[in-house]
């Protein structure tokens, strides 16, 4: 189809139609580039930047609440500033507090974390409305933060404009909710209702600790609630829950045209299905969202443990009755999280579970254990230990304080709220610069006891490059039918319904914002641990070919995004962006239409 034909069709077409006229995901590409007016956006000093007036107009319409953003990094940012961010650089709630500053501070080769010009700080929609009005009108490069822990650096952007919805995070339950427009079509639910800027520890606090309930969300307490829903949303019990996106009920959402709008199934469905995992930043910024909440479990538990192989051989044969043990005891919807398969011949075991006590959990675990300990080239490096405790105090921060204080991390500032904790492992990722990161569904097959061996050998031989870890809450395979049927009906690629995991491999090193003191990141040892995950994702690929991988933990430099992230789904997000946001105000690195960008999102190809 040529580009004027295209472009006919992009301003003539309604939504069914431009789905039918697009059926491969080439031209669906080819529609994205050819629509739109705008050529580019501007940055400061060109023609067209806003004037201080113009900027002094927005500030007003926003009740003062609109400011210049500058990294405390920076030389005229004051001495105590700069010594307060290195102080406090690995405390993820100081960076979520700090406008100028991201959860992760760079890519090798990809994006470095710089501050927006101005930040509009958002504390109710109409905040959210006059920016996006302005952004449009001014053609101005526009960026939405909530949690800020986007890896493909799409929570900030120089030369742009900022909407921080940190402050907008009010958590309200409801006990019987019907979501606008489906009242006596839809049977109330009991529902929470979360604003944009909420953290999940917010969510998991209110639902969970404070009301005995359970929300699915994230299993890192500090990513933002909207981010993550919109990106699909693993949680560590996902497989008995299904994803964030799939238990979405309705949610609030500011188009590019300025408008707001309350999307369910019944209203703007198909601006609902796309936020339900199409990718955060790409269709409107969500102000609001309202999840289903669940029955609690009684018992939320843990296995932890590090086993060491001797040699080669005895790793492979540990590689193979981990995988035989998962199949036969684990792959249903009590266990999640991870067996991490590194490549110094040793399997560490980082497992969750719900629903199941301490002894039957210990039973499960039993013969595996009894065959490590029974070999004589294999041993615990680091005995297992398991832990099970009421659920209901699973994120519960004065209870781990006083039974199990080594297992979370406190915001260490002064007048810290209390509940502000994170858990210990994850404080290495805050503000990491990565060197590498790539993912993959596995396929369910692959646990075929025929096809156990190939996975087998795939998995060895990816750790003589690098290691790697199986995540099992995020491949829902094994989920009861409901779960199922709601993640379903979600925009996140149709393959996470067959997978039994997904696979992770990734590195990092430590803060690189622009301007920390010191001399950098090693370049040069960044570019070869990205060398070394490739081979080792490519070398384990070979038996799930075609894989696609998870958006929010994907590769910076994925070639064919659109098919990875979203399969077969991409055609109809394409078709959603160009109903919403025709003009492409919504960018985002490897967002659904930002193949109609240049990188930096400022020049229309």
């Amino acid at each position: 189809m040529r580009r004027r034909d295209l472009l006919k069709a992009a301003i003539t077409l309604p939504l069914i139609p431009w789905v039918a006229a697009f059926p491969t995901l080439a031209s669906a590409r080819e529609a994205m580039a050819a629509v739109g007016q705008w050529r580019a956006r501007v940055r400061p000093g060109q023609p067209g930047w806003p004037s201080e007036a113009q900027w002094d107009q927005l500030r007003k319409a926003v009740g003062g609440r609109l400011e210049r953003v500058q990294s405390p990094f920076d030389a005229g940012a004051g001495v105590a500033a700069r010594q307060e961010a290195l102080a406090q650089i690995k405390n993820p709630y100081y960076i979520g507090d700090t406008p100028a500053l991201t959860q992760t501070s760079g890519w090798v080769d990809a994006w470095t974390s710089r501050p927006s010009a101005y930040v509009v700080v958002a504390a109710q929609t109409a905040d959210v409305v006059a920016a996006v009005n302005f952004a449009r009108e001014h053609r101005l490069r526009l960026v939405v933060k909530g949690g800020g822990h986007s890896y493909q650096g799409t929570s900030d952007a120089p030369d742009s404009l900022l909407i921080w919805t940190r402050h907008m995070n009010a958590v309200t339950l409801l006990e019987q909710f019907v979501p606008q427009g489906c009242e006596g079509q839809q049977a109330p639910l009991p529902a929470v209702t979360v604003q944009a800027g909420a953290m999940w520890v917010d969510a998991y606090n209110a639902v969970t600790t404070e009301a005995g309930r359970y929300v699915q969300g994230g299993g890192c307490m500090t990513v933002g609630v909207a981010g993550l829903v919109q990106s699909g949303g693993f949680g560590s019990f996902s497989k008995q829950f299904g994803t964030a996106a799939g238990n979405l009920l309705e949610a609030e959402v500011v188009t590019a045209d300025g408008k707001t709008r309350v999307v369910n199934v019944r209203q703007d469905p198909e601006l609902f299905w796309a936020i339900k995992g199409g990718g955060g930043g790409s269709f409107g910024v969500v102000t609001r969202l309202t999840l289903r909440t669940h029955d609690l479990p009684e018992v939320f538990g843990a296995v932890f443990g590090l086993i060491q192989a001797d040699s080669d051989e005895a790793y492979r044969a540990l590689i193979a009755e981990a995988v035989r043990f998962y199949r036969d005891a684990l792959f249903n919807t009590h266990w999640g999280e991870q067996m991490v398969f590194r490549g110094d011949n040793a399997l560490r075991l980082s497992m969750l579970f719900q629903g199941l006590d301490q002894k039957t959990a210990e039973q499960t675990w039993a013969p595996f254990f009894a065959w490590v300990r029974a070999r004589k080239d294999c041993r615990f490096k680091d005995e297992p230990r398991i832990i099970a405790l009421p659920a209901r105090h699973f994120w519960d921060a004065e209870f781990f304080r006083q039974h199990a204080p080594q297992l979370i991390a406190s915001d260490s500032r002064p007048g810290a709220a209390r509940d502000r904790v994170l858990w210990a492992g994850d404080q290495g990722q805050v503000a990491q610069f990565i060197h590498g990161y790539r993912s993959g569904w596995l396929p369910q097959s692959l646990l075929d006891p025929q096809q156990q061996g190939k996975l087998v050998d795939a998995l060895f031989n990816a750790t003589r490059h690098w290691g790697l870890s199986l995540h099992f809450n995020k491949g829902l395979a094994g989920a009861p039918a409901d779960a199922l049927a709601r993640s379903r009906d979600t925009a996140t690629h149709p393959q996470v319904l067959d997978a039994f995991t997904l696979v992770i491999t990734g590195s990092e090193g430590d803060p690189a914002f622009p301007g920390m003191p010191g001399a950098g990141p090693d370049l040069e040892n960044a570019r070869s641990e990205a060398r070394r995950i490739d081979a080792s994702m490519d070398a384990l690929l070979k038996v799930a070919p075609g894989a696609g991988s998870y958006v929010s933990e994907s590769n910076y430099f994925e070639r064919d995004w659109q098919t990875s992230f979203w399969g077969s789904h991409y055609n109809r997000l394409a078709a959603a962006k160009r109903r919403y946001d025709p003009e492409g105000l919504f960018f985002v690195h490897h967002g659904v239409g930002s193949e109609a960008w240049s990188d930096d999102g400022f020049t229309r190809r």
